[in-house]
């Protein structure tokens, strides 16, 4: 994910689209994870950290439809 402004630019759709995708990647590396260790850890780290600014974002524009 590059940046704050590349979700900003996304339509709603897309970004539930997405959302959806990482939260699939993410169950998919844990299991991975589990089995045998990723060579590199900080790949949850990162997805969770996607998933939360796609969250943030999404929330920000239900919000800013509500006033």
């Amino acid at each position: 994910m590059k940046n704050q402004e590349e979700l900003r630019e996304l339509p709603d759709k897309d970004l539930k689209e997405r959302l959806d995708a990482e939260v699939i990647e993410l169950n998919q590396l844990r299991i991975n994870h589990t089995i045998t260790p990723l060579d590199n850890s900080g790949l949850l780290r990162e997805k969770r950290r996607n998933i939360a600014r796609i969250k943030t974002e999404l929330r920000a524009r239900e919000l800013k439809k509500d006033q």
